[in-house]
């Protein structure tokens, strides 16, 4: 027997893992880094997060991945040259972190690398009968796995679309694993670049669950204002739009995309919320020529309504249900405020309380997701709805 296949084998007979989960979201920040112990798999599966880290992106990493992102004609040398470039940046980052927490490599049995997404596109967005869903993601796992030494699980939403899902959102099998409760109905709203959410119902019987994305979470708002406000990367603790006054004729035109009418589950990007998405909505409400602050105020309301409509279709009032938020948009006061006004009949707190760090939900939950591909069986995710294909997701690559 091969060796790495050896000790993959005893790796996966292993009580407990370290793991390094990693996510890079479409809003380009940074890289998030949470190391983490998980401990057994399946429905039996803990994690303690040991340590967690955000490691801003350069302006030289951002440039390089915005000439590509979500763009549908792009420099194919380029495109090509980033791959292996972006997963050496992300070893540097982990080496660095590791030395900074005093853990060898040695001591980590696996990476879980999302990838950076440059491009996704199902069918439903495409419209193309000759093709099916696609999705792409940088950041090559033989790379990282080659530069820090340690074993790397990636390219998790290739085999998701191999079984017939979008290749999106994958919270759902981490959160499934992870948050589901016999007493509490829970939502889990992630609100990224994009906002997604995975819905739990209470009770042995999860054959309810289901993840869907939502619309625009941080995407639009950070676009705008790097285009508007030269310096700046995003609207910190929304100052800028809690300033101005949201224009209800353009918050209805940004309302009344296609997408909004899809049924459940589904799948969306900076492929169609984007800044030329805007630009329609401005020309069809006649409103070119808003001051800058009003169009991100209107922005933050597009985010919140998104995602007030569509909790609302989830919840019954015999059902009480708590909504527990992760990701960047946390840290939107405003867009927070608006969610909790606009929501009143459900508790909304964040998935600290639920011993998961906001900001590394995502990282963790890669990071459960390769637990599964070396340590977890086929019928882990048996029970999950349509449109959650029960499937083992990752590749795996060997570090020598």
């Amino acid at each position: 027997m091969h060796s790495h296949i050896t000790k993959l084998y005893q790796l996966a007979a292993k009580p407990s893992r370290r793991i390094i989960g990693l996510m890079s979201g479409t809003s380009l920040d940074g890289l998030d880094i949470a190391l983490c112990h998980i401990h057994g798999s399946g429905q039996q599966s803990s994690v303690k997060v040991e340590q967690f880290i955000t490691v801003p992106y350069s302006d030289e990493f951002r440039s390089r991945v915005q000439a590509v992102f979500a763009k549908r004609q792009v420099d194919l040398q380029q495109l090509t040259l980033l791959h292996p470039w972006i997963a050496e940046q992300h070893a540097k980052m982990i080496n660095q972190a590791l030395h900074d927490w005093q853990v060898p490599a040695s001591e980590v049995d696996l990476i879980a690398s999302h990838g950076q997404t440059v491009y996704h596109c199902p069918k439903r967005q495409h419209q193309d009968p000759a093709w099916g869903n696609a999705t792409l993601q940088l950041g090559d796992g033989d790379h990282l796995a080659v530069h820090t030494g340690i074993i790397t699980v990636s390219d998790f939403r290739q085999k998701h679309i191999a079984a017939g899902g979008e290749g999106a959102p994958l919270a759902a099998y981490g959160d499934y694993l992870l948050f589901g409760s016999a007493t509490e109905h829970r939502i889990l709203l992630n609100i990224g670049g994009i906002a997604n959410l995975t819905y739990l119902p209470a009770g042995e019987s999860l054959s309810g669950v289901f993840s869907t994305d939502i619309g625009p979470g941080n995407t639009l708002m950070d676009a705008y204002v790097r285009q508007h406000f030269p310096g700046l990367q995003y609207d910190a603790d929304a100052r800028l739009a809690k300033t101005g006054t949201v224009q209800q004729k353009l918050l209805a035109a940004l309302l009344a995309a296609e997408f909004f009418q899809l049924s459940l589950p589904k799948t969306t990007g900076p492929e169609v919320f984007n800044l030329a998405y805007l630009a329609r909505a401005q020309q069809q409400s006649g409103c070119q020529d808003l001051p800058a602050v009003d169009v991100l105020a209107t922005l933050n309301a597009f985010s919140a309504q998104a995602i007030i409509k569509l909790v609302q279709q989830l919840l019954q009032p015999e059902r009480p249900t708590v909504l527990y938020a992760s990701g960047g948009g946390i840290h939107n006061p405003l867009l927070m405020q608006q969610l909790k006004q606009g929501l009143p009949q459900l508790s909304l707190t964040t998935t600290a309380e639920l011993a998961i760090l906001p900001d590394a939900k995502e990282a963790v939950l890669f990071a459960l997701l390769a637990n599964e591909c070396v340590a977890g069986t086929t019928t882990t995710f048996n029970h999950l709805s349509t449109g959650m294909p029960a499937v083992t997701m990752g590749k795996i690559s060997f570090a020598d």
